[in-house]
């Protein structure tokens, strides 16, 4: 049966969710949870809602509770960090099937359980349309270091962790063959409908003293690496996506869409790797300790981001532009 009430709903929950966290001292059920502070914690929050972050026509509930949840983890691992415990907001509109609710908190408990992390509060409310909002925080791997923006001098090696590009391949094959593409496009898909937070790798960044910063990719590599560089007085990149290891979906798109691979990968979306920058010394260090980590580009005083020596006007994903 569907959940008809509030009450159904917080069974639900409890059931895919055991409220026994070790990462809290109150969990589920009073006004607030009691998050013990022995260290530093980030915190981030996000919103998923239907049809401007995800389509119903061809994500199954599965898909939409595991990425609800992947895009808040993704936050904590461009950090350097460890996800500790969330919080859920439903947005609950009628006339969903009455299976949905069980195969969302059975995808979203997936990736809940592979990183431990507990379910600790949240709410719930009627609403015109399906909407899931989250707040989430992580602490600080064995090196205590949480990574940061705005450290990069010139000279430094940027890096990037991840099938950049490739979640933007399966964007646009879903959108114009709708599930045929889980068939046809099975890796692009994959990184559109079920990123996997690069928590491990985060982790891995966080233990070099070497990396300068990191954050994850979440509107395109034209788009966030200015931000990566912003607070840094003003220096450019210079990119060269020569050596780059292009994924065959990526380079099937490109040709049929007429587009060089580069700008595939540099105006990306939702990839949720990981995007930072490495002193050069620690070179070996960061290729040894990272598996798939490609170097793409050096940190310049020279203002703006340049692609093989050519001023970079593209510019990723914008919610609020066009």
């Amino acid at each position: 049966m569907p959940p008809h009430s509030e009450e159904d709903f917080l069974e639900l929950i409890d059931r895919y969710f055991p409220n026994v966290p070790d990462t809290v001292l109150l969990g589920r059920g009073d006004d607030c949870c009691i998050i013990p502070r022995g260290s530093d914690i980030c915190l981030s929050t996000d919103l998923f809602l239907d049809t401007v972050h995800f389509r119903r026509s061809y994500f199954q509930p599965e898909e939409i509770g595991y990425k609800a949840l992947a895009v808040n983890v993704s936050d904590i691992a461009g950090m350097g960090a460890a996800p500790r415990g969330f919080t859920l907001e439903l947005m609950i509109p009628d006339g969903l099937p009455a299976d949905f609710w069980p195969r969302f908190f059975s995808g979203m408990s997936e990736l809940a359980a592979e990183h431990e992390l507990a379910l600790v509060g949240g709410d719930l409310s009627r609403s015109p349309f399906l909407g899931i909002g989250m707040t989430i925080w992580g602490e600080p791997g064995r090196s205590g270091r949480l990574l940061t923006r705005g450290n990069a001098r010139p000279g430094d090696l940027i890096f990037v962790v991840g099938e950049i590009g490739m979640a933007r391949v399966g964007l646009s094959v879903l959108e114009s063959l709708g599930h045929v593409a889980r068939e046809e496009w099975p890796q692009s898909v994959g990184a559109h409908l079920r990123p996997r937070p690069r928590v491990a790798e985060g982790l891995a960044l966080a233990d070099l003293p070497e990396v300068r910063g990191c954050m994850d990719i979440s509107d395109g590599l034209a788009r966030d690496l200015p931000r990566f560089l912003a607070l840094s007085q003003g220096y450019g990149a210079d990119l060269d996506l020569h050596a780059y290891r292009y994924e065959p979906e990526l380079l099937r798109l490109a040709l049929q869409l007429g587009e060089i691979p580069a700008m595939t990968v540099l105006l990306g979306g939702e990839d949720y790797g990981l995007l930072g920058a490495c002193a050069p010394e620690g070179k070996d260090a960061l290729l040894n300790a990272v598996p798939g980590v490609a170097i793409v580009g050096v940190v310049s005083e020279e203002p703006g981001i340049r692609l093989d020596h050519e001023p970079l006007t593209a510019k990723g994903f914008d919610h609020f532009s066009g």
